[in-house]
């Protein structure tokens, strides 16, 4: 899969041109199909993103925000990826669809949310770790085989399971946009624009690829 890049002198530039790009895409989904399906990964980075798209002109009624990854956590734990959406989201009227990790029977649960997913996902956010995670699709762990379903759960990575998109869960996405930002991911981006699939983010394939980057990645 190709990857286009974009280049950002630092995080806040990053941010404000990674927001005017997502709201641009809602309102031509909006436009076009009447709904926008954006589903959003976990991190620090996308939280700086996530304050500068309030300020954009966004069709939220019309937005449907799923989770890449969640971690296996009680609800409002504040290690919940939801817990900072529900927080930032608070004040506008967009539907986010939960991962259910707070169930007991976690495979069951992925299932039921694989049937939740639109069968292509209009934009899909995607971080990328200093090891070469993307989602939770973490290295070595089994769910790096997963071939056969959309959503599974992990191993323990850094204290946590987790539950996230498989690779066929990410190929749903008819877009992906890639933020990364941070000298400790210099290493993992030279590896992912060279499609090197000793990374767990080198297998991704979807439709198209967008990596914004700030220099201090580079």
């Amino acid at each position: 899969m190709h990857h286009e890049l974009r280049t950002f002198e630092d995080v806040d530039a990053l941010a404000s041109a990674a927001a005017d790009f997502v709201a641009e895409r809602a309102r031509r989904c909006v436009d076009a199909q009447g709904t926008f399906s954006f589903a959003v990964s976990g991190g620090r980075t996308p939280w700086r993103m996530f304050a500068e798209l309030l300020t954009r002109d966004v069709p939220w009624q019309r937005t449907v925000l799923y989770q890449v990854d969640e971690r296996v956590a009680a609800l409002h734990d504040s290690d919940r990826n939801l817990t900072n959406l529900a927080d930032i989201f608070a004040n506008v009227s967009v539907t986010i669809e939960a991962m259910p990790v707070d169930e007991d029977d976690l495979d069951t649960a992925a299932e039921r949310y694989a049937l939740r997913l639109p069968e292509r996902l209009d934009l899909v956010h995607l971080g990328l770790g200093p090891d070469g995670h993307t989602a939770s699709l973490v290295p070595a762990d089994p769910v790096l085989d997963v071939h056969d379903r959309s959503v599974g759960v992990t191993g323990e990575y850094l204290g946590r399971r987790r539950m996230t998109l498989t690779y066929p869960g990410l190929a749903r996405g008819d877009q992906l946009l890639w933020l990364v930002s941070g000298t400790e991911k210099r290493d993992a981006l030279a590896l992912l624009l060279a499609r090197d699939e000793s990374i767990p983010a080198g297998r991704v394939e979807a439709g198209s690829s967008l990596i914004m980057a700030d220099r201090s990645a580079m």
